[in-house]
């Protein structure tokens, strides 16, 4: 199993509209972070996880030239707004990509996208649109997508739920304010956990750093990626802070996971 970091950037991105921060003029490449998304791929199936404002670009540097299913986390604009750029993968594939998440996620994004998703509006010939097909998924009960065992987690967001996703051995939590037992109940044995972990102060919606160390600590890992990053913190400083199991990703990072 592969784990493909495709962007690792908080809702602004990095470098940042209008900054001159350390950060955001780095020559580091690992300083430059995209929206966040992600790809989980085994035995020549992938999975994508939310279709983030980059995600044309995202694909391409990956070699992404076809797609089992994308799980959507949630429809905040930085995880959904690329999703236009699917169209060049269904037309390419000649079928519609199953989308799973959440039912209300799910009904935001036909709210939001109705081209996309309203059978009732075809496009205009001549040209396309993307083809998803949408499936609800019941936090707690897992679901056999692309050959692989995915278990969606109903996790707070605010005033929100986001879904994370755990696939075998690998767990995707993004936009969370905390890890509730229930989920953490669901994420013994982990060889590879990610976490959102936005600032060093704490944050209203999502995980600070801190936080995000002490429940990746709690859940016990083998390795733990964070993601989500802003531009307050360079990688390298980041990385030099963190436990030896914990590390900042960046965008392009790809983590080999033992499966069996």
């Amino acid at each position: 199993m592969r784990l493909v970091f495709l962007g690792t950037g908080t809702s602004f991105g990095v470098p940042q509209i209008g900054c001159s921060c350390r950060t955001c003029t780095s020559s580091d490449p690992r300083d430059r972070r995209s929206r966040t998304a992600a790809l989980i791929e085994r035995d020549g199936r992938r999975l994508l996880i939310d279709t983030p404002p980059e995600l044309r670009l995202q694909l391409v540097a990956a070699r992404v030239d076809r797609l089992d299913a994308v799980l959507y986390t949630h429809a905040h604009a930085d995880h959904v707004h690329g999703i236009d750029d699917l169209r060049a993968l269904s037309l390419r594939q000649g079928a519609g990509l199953p989308a799973y998440g959440g039912a209300t996620t799910l009904r935001e994004l036909a709210s939001k996208f109705p081209y996309i998703f309203d059978p009732t509006l075809q496009a205009h010939p001549g040209t396309s649109r993307p083809e998803l097909i949408p499936h609800p998924l019941d936090p707690g009960v897992p679901t056999m997508i692309a050959g692989m065992r995915v278990l969606p987690l109903a996790l707070p967001h605010g005033a929100h739920t986001v879904f994370g996703y755990r696939v075998g051995p690998v767990a995707y939590l993004t936009d969370v304010k905390e890890i509730p037992d229930a989920a953490r109940a669901q994420l013994g044995g982990l060889e590879v956990l990610v976490l959102n972990a936005l600032l060093a102060r704490p944050h209203p919606l999502h995980l600070s750093i801190p936080e995000a160390v002490a429940a990746a600590q709690q859940i016990g890992a083998r390795r733990t990626f964070l993601t989500h990053l802003t531009h307050d913190t360079p990688h390298v400083e980041l990385a030099a802070g963190l436990p030896s199991s914990i590390a900042p990703a960046y965008d392009g990072l790809v983590i080999e996971v033992d499966a069996a």
